[in-house]
């Protein structure tokens, strides 16, 4: 189905002539634009700006742009209260909604314009899902703020909290923090969940060079997006699609990137959901794999003190592809959004700064960013962002404090209740028994701001947001709502992490850990009524994407 199921029709031309839409206009291809913007979140406020840009490039290149709204949260506000619990599920809102927006009005091709956490993933597998030609341009990172001399962002002024807290800091020196960490449009300044899948579009091919590192505030911001516009109308022409893009082969090469970059453990749930999308199941065994052979050449917040507008002019994304290059770890015969390979899209972007982006000769180390680690606590895996873990916390071994949520988990936080040593377990916060699998930024900047970073790990079977560093390890697998072993745990069971060899375990026999499991009971759900209810119900594992599965 195309337009002319709409613009050939008597009556539905009366309905355009009532839009103002001319006959010419009616003749054209229609281009939808779908739109993230509104005025609640920080990284979403300008996309107006945006929309016009690619309206404007879509007109220059002969086509009918007609924008239409998706919905963004803003995981940063919606932190550590009922509102967390809307985050990851609005992921499938937003596909579904895209979904039934463009075929109901047979839109010929889409642009999409995203910039935070769940909307970009979201458009992604509606992209996937409708098999349009399809381009994305997102709205781009913020700069990063500065106090006392030094770059900060969002996860500096959590971590400010945690130290407020603990005394360790002033109201002054916090309030410092507070008014300067967020001094722009955009999305968050490190490489949190927004920019790490931005970033991931353009590797995934379907977004063009600077997508992911090109600052919201910059005009060559406004330049891209009329560019991307321009561009959607070739790419309907030559019929070039998301699924001929988004191939297998496309999808290793983001978990490539992904651990080159040091990516938010949120891309271990997103490209699986995406990849679902496109009919391949991604199987994240086959992330350390990856990871094993993929050195890790940027520490950008909150792994380290680069920010993404640093990574932009060092070359950004293109620039790591073409270093990752040099040791053959990319498949570059694949088409892209460009309507050229890979290889041709990075041929000649060269690293301009060997201290934000490392030669591959001279990483950070050699392994990826991101592990996925297994043992009896996590049969089916989770998931920790190695490249933000100290190297006293790769390996250790304590005694569980265990949490059925969130809050009662900050409370011990913030009474000192927490010891060096130990290891917190957070658990009933998965994709069912949250629902929605919160994430756990405040404990984890609560820890930090304490002092706690290195001596004390957290296991959540929720998720982490890309602002979260250290021994954070989310995404067990089973959940503890479904019976997984993290709902066995007791109170001074000995865990055991073992980053680099990827293993976790709870110093249980297998005799015991069957004796708990007997005499376990799941738990009445917290939420009974509405969306989360419904998603709830039918909502995968972690391990798979937390993908909506039809019963």
């Amino acid at each position: 189905m195309n337009s002319d199921a709409i613009t050939k029709s008597t009556p539905k031309r009366a309905l355009f002539h009532a839009l103002g839409l001319t006959d010419e206009e009616m003749d054209r291809p229609l281009i939808g634009i779908v739109s993230s913007q509104n005025e609640i979140v920080p990284g979403h406020m300008h996309l107006d700006k945006i929309v016009e840009a690619v309206k404007l490039g879509v007109a220059m290149a002969g086509g009918t742009p007609r924008v239409f709204p998706a919905i963004a949260v803003c995981d940063g506000l919606a932190m550590g209260h009922k509102g967390m619990n809307y985050s990851l599920v609005t992921r499938e809102l937003i596909a579904d909604s895209t979904e039934s927006m463009t075929l109901a009005h047979a839109f010929d091709a889409l642009v999409m314009i995203p910039n935070c956490d769940k909307n970009v993933p979201g458009l992604l597998m509606a992209a996937a899902r409708l098999n349009i030609p399809t381009i994305f341009v997102s709205g781009g990172p913020m700069l990063a703020g500065k106090v006392d001399g030094c770059k900060t962002s969002f996860s500096t002024a959590s971590e400010a909290a945690g130290a407020y807290e603990a005394g360790k800091i002033t109201k002054e020196k916090l309030l410092e923090f507070e008014n300067n960490t967020c001094p722009t449009c955009g999305s968050c300044s490190g490489m949190y969940t927004a920019n790490s899948m931005n970033c991931l579009t353009e590797v995934l091919g379907m977004g063009l060079k600077g997508n992911g590192t090109i600052p919201a505030v910059y005009s060559a911001r406004l330049q891209l997006a009329k560019h991307a516009g321009m561009k959607i109308m070739e790419l309907l022409e030559k019929d070039i699609k998301p699924r001929d893009i988004m191939t297998e082969a496309a999808f290793r090469n983001a978990l490539t990137v992904d651990m080159a970059l040091g990516c938010s453990t949120n891309s271990m749930l997103h490209l699986p959901a995406i990849a679902h999308e496109c009919g391949i199941e991604l199987d994240l065994d086959i992330a350390n794999g990856i990871s094993d052979k993929t050195p890790n050449i940027c520490h950008l917040a909150p792994a380290g003190h680069h920010y993404v507008e640093e990574l932009n002019e060092a070359g950004g994304v293109y620039a790591v592809m073409n270093e990752l290059n040099k040791l053959g770890l990319l498949n570059t015969d694949l088409i892209t959004c460009t309507g050229k390979t890979v290889k041709e899209n990075i041929e000649g972007c060269t690293n301009r700064d060997k201290n934000v982006i490392r030669p591959v000769e001279d990483p950070y180390s050699k392994t990826g960013g991101i592990a996925v680690l297994r043992g009896n606590l996590a049969p089916d895996g989770c998931v920790v962002k190695r490249s933000a873990v100290t190297e006293k916390m790769l390996k250790h071994e304590g005694p569980a404090r265990v949490f059925d949520s969130e809050e009662d988990a900050m409370e011990a936080i913030n009474t000192g209740k927490i010891i060096p040593g130990d290891v917190v377990v957070i658990r009933y916060e998965g994709p069912k028994g949250g629902p929605g699998m919160r994430e756990m930024l405040n404990p984890t900047s609560a820890i930090m701001g304490r002092g706690l970073g290195e001596s004390v790990a957290l296991i959540t079977d929720g998720r982490f947001s890309g602002a979260t560093r250290g021994a954070s390890i989310g995404h067990v697998s089973p959940e503890a709502a479904v019976g997984g072993n993290i709902a066995l745990v007791q109170e001074g069971d000995i865990i055991q992490i073992d980053i680099m060899a990827n293993k976790i375990n709870v110093l249980v026999s297998d005799e015991e850990l069957k004796k708990r499991k007997e005499n376990w009971k799941p738990k009445a759900p917290k939420i009974t009524t509405g969306y989360l209810a419904r998603y709830a119900a039918m909502v995968s594992s972690a391990n798979k994407g937390a993908i909506l599965e039809v019963k």
